[in-house]
């Protein structure tokens, strides 16, 4: 089973539109809503290097936000990442 995780904020467009492909593709993902939770965002931005939202990891991996999702769906690449 794969496992996603995606750091988001209720209010972000670009959560909005990762998790939405996700679910296109019916994929089960873990949401970490940092929206008010400095710990939260604090544990994202150590573990990504980054601050913003939304942060994606799969079985593990940091893909990075949406932009760097959909880049993996339009080279192909993202159906094999979440098929493992």
């Amino acid at each position: 089973m794969t496992a996603v995780t995606i750091y988001s904020s209720d209010w972000c467009p670009y959560c909005m539109r990762a998790k939405a492909l996700l679910r296109k593709k019916e994929v089960a993902f873990e949401e970490i809503v940092v929206d008010g939770r400095a710990d939260l965002r604090a544990e994202m931005a150590a573990r990504a290097g980054r601050n913003s939202v939304p942060q994606i990891w799969i079985n593990g991996e940091h893909i990075g936000g949406c932009d760097d999702l959909y880049a993996l769906e339009r080279a192909g690449e993202l159906d094999g990442l979440l098929a493992v």
